[in-house]
């Protein structure tokens, strides 16, 4: 039976909910068992908070000052001591895991599945290609160990088990690199929701014509507590920074409810938002493709509706 070690994703002690959406990805795989590997320099809480996920057989911890910020070159060496008695090394695809795991994968001297969004079996996977126009089959050979990234937005997170699973302290001795050093984290501060893990998110596109337009993008996001987002031509253009961008150079998202306005729906775009729940768009452009994949539409001067519609919601 297989193994299935994740690698988790944290950030000032607290669990990424990235990781308990690999955890149910882990989950459809079979295995006989699913540890939760939580590399820092104190891991104690992420640890604890690992340990309480529905699933989890264990977690184990490596407890080393180069992990107080997450640098894959100092993680890989470590996660590969880890992979030792496991058939499965997983990790989100997310920003982090596109780091990490192509280095642990080169590292142990194996192929890896980038962006699994289906699980068929243990070792057979569907993920997207060609900007997600086509879904191709997987299958890695069940003498091999399998490296691989899940794509958070297919999967809703692992709730809390019932009970909560041991933690032991791993002892790793790999040499670190010293190439790599950590500068600084710069994050924007925003009391909206976080854009990859919202339920409702609006995005505005190049239509809005400057940065000064997207007021009536954070109005109707206010009112429906929503996260904000953008296409790739408004973060080109300047309106809004690169992490507002939604799309296949962007994030990837899931969320409940999507509204994209003034949007036209470029193949790009569309790639990050497959698979939200219910999508809105407004678009004085009836045959914007963005309309093909909509939900429900409203054609028209987005300058008159948006405000109108935040009106109407009180």
């Amino acid at each position: 039976m297989s193994k299935i070690l994740i690698i988790a994703e944290h950030l000032n002690g607290k669990l990424n909910g990235s990781t308990a959406k690999c955890l149910t990805a882990a989950r459809q795989m079979g295995a006989a068992s699913i540890d939760i590997a939580v590399l820092a320099a104190d891991p104690g809480a992420v640890a604890a908070e690992a340990a309480a996920l529905d699933g989890v057989t264990g977690v184990v911890t490596v407890t080393d000052g180069a992990h107080a910020n997450a640098l894959a070159s100092n993680y890989a060496p470590h996660v590969v001591e880890l992979a030792a008695g496991y058939s499965h090394v997983l990790g989100p695809s997310t920003t982090f895991g596109k780091d990490l795991m192509p280095r642990v994968a080169a590292l142990l001297g194996e192929a890896m599945v980038s962006d699994v969004m289906k699980v068929v079996d243990g070792h057979t996977f569907e993920r997207p290609i060609y900007a997600g126009n086509a879904i191709t089959t997987v299958s890695c050979p069940a003498d091999r160990k399998v490296i691989a990234t899940i794509r958070s937005a297919s999967y809703a997170a692992t709730g809390a088990g019932a009970a909560k699973a041991p933690i032991t302290a791993a002892s790793v001795g790999a040499a670190l690199p010293s190439h790599t050093r950590f500068v600084e984290l710069k994050a924007g501060a925003s009391d909206r929701p976080d854009l990859q893990s919202a339920g409702r998110v609006i995005s505005g596109g190049r239509a809005l014509g400057s940065g000064e337009a997207f007021a009536i993008i954070y109005a109707l996001a206010d009112k429906l507590g929503a996260a904000v987002g953008a296409s790739r031509a408004a973060v080109d253009a300047g309106y809004v920074p690169s992490d507002m961008q939604v799309g296949q150079t962007g994030k990837i998202i899931a969320p409940e409810l999507y509204v994209a306005i003034g949007i036209s729906g470029a193949i790009q775009h569309l790639t990050g938002i497959k698979d939200a729940g219910t999508i809105v768009a407004i678009n004085k452009d009836g045959e914007a493709p963005i309309f093909e994949v909509a939900d429900f539409g409203l054609v028209g001067d987005l300058f008159k509706l948006v405000p109108e519609l935040t009106q109407a919601l009180g």
